[in-house]
């Protein structure tokens, strides 16, 4: 049998499509796969920021269509990329074990912390999510917006004179440039963007033999995460629009759910969590949602 596995052809995507690649071929040494490389609308428009330029199918749309053209067989994502809703004919698979969700910032020189940053550092981020928590923060920094892959933000400190950048500590860890890492930064002071650092495995609704074979890696602690955070995306119908944020803790049978929703220009952000069993994720999420929206609206 062979599969063929769409990706964008970004370094980070290729590395995390060969990654998954190679843990398939690891549970299923008889299956062949070929890497196809399709560009999405994302990756040809780098001279405008996310929000102005559509929504959060920017960088998976033409990846869904070679999909439902059964031009590849699977995709791989991030899952933090994926709309609240997929195409009709299109499902996700399990999901592998997630990374580290958190973000991080690389500095310019010699910082070790938000708080080390001097009055009115420079700091670079094209998210609302990311500008908006840290200005809570530190609300005497200046926030640049940037794109770009992560090699591009991290030049960016150099050819736009910042003083750093926010970037997630997933993508810098399977690219291989966790030592570029100068500050994590807590879930308390910034949560994630909902499913950071999942990878997304998006299918035909129909295709069950390759659903078998991507379910050889899957990571149960994750679907649950998934679950419970893109519960919350869904329940607020989240785009890059406006900030907003979600993570779940696990301990035990136990999920804590944080979630962050706010408007357009950042004069209104609330958080709030809620707690449950684990097998209610999805309704955790989805009724968190309601909570902030409700919370939003007074």
């Amino acid at each position: 049998m062979k599969i063929v596995v769409g990706t964008r052809g970004s370094n980070l995507a290729l590395v995390q499509t060969n990654w998954v690649v190679d843990q398939l071929k690891k549970a299923n040494p008889d299956v062949e796969f070929e890497v196809k490389i399709i560009k999405t609308k994302g990756d040809l428009i780098k001279d405008l920021p996310l929000d102005k330029i559509g929504d959060k199918g920017l960088f998976v749309k033409e990846i869904e269509k070679s999909l439902l053209n059964k031009e590849i067989d699977m995709a791989v994502h991030s899952m933090k990329d994926m709309p609240s809703y997929l195409p009709e004919g299109l499902k996700f698979a399990s999901s592998p074990k997630r990374e580290d969700p958190r973000d991080v910032l690389i500095f310019k020189e010699g910082y070790k912390s938000i708080e080390d940053l001097p009055k009115g550092a420079k700091i670079g981020t094209g998210s609302k999510r990311r500008k908006y928590q840290l200005l809570k923060n530190r609300p005497d920094l200046e926030i640049v917006p940037i794109r770009g892959n992560i090699e591009t933000r991290i030049k960016k400190i150099e050819t736009e004179n910042l003083d750093g950048v926010v970037l997630a500590a997933s993508g810098l860890k399977r690219a291989g440039l966790e030592g570029k890492i100068d500050y994590y930064i807590p879930t308390d002071i910034m949560l994630p963007a909902p499913a950071q650092g999942i990878l997304a495995l998006e299918i035909r609704e129909n295709d069950e033999e390759t659903e078998s074979i991507i379910n050889s890696i899957k990571d149960d602690t994750t679907k649950v995460q998934i679950d419970a955070e893109r519960g919350f995306l869904i329940g607020v119908n989240g785009s890059c629009h406006i900030p907003m944020g979600a993570y779940c803790d696990i301990n035990g049978d136990k999920i804590k759910l944080t979630g962050l929703y706010g408007d357009g220009d950042g004069k209104k952000i609330i958080i709030q969590s809620q707690e449950g069993m684990i097998e209610d994720a999805p309704k955790i999420g989805y009724e968190l949602a309601k909570s902030v929206l409700k919370e939003f609206e007074k």
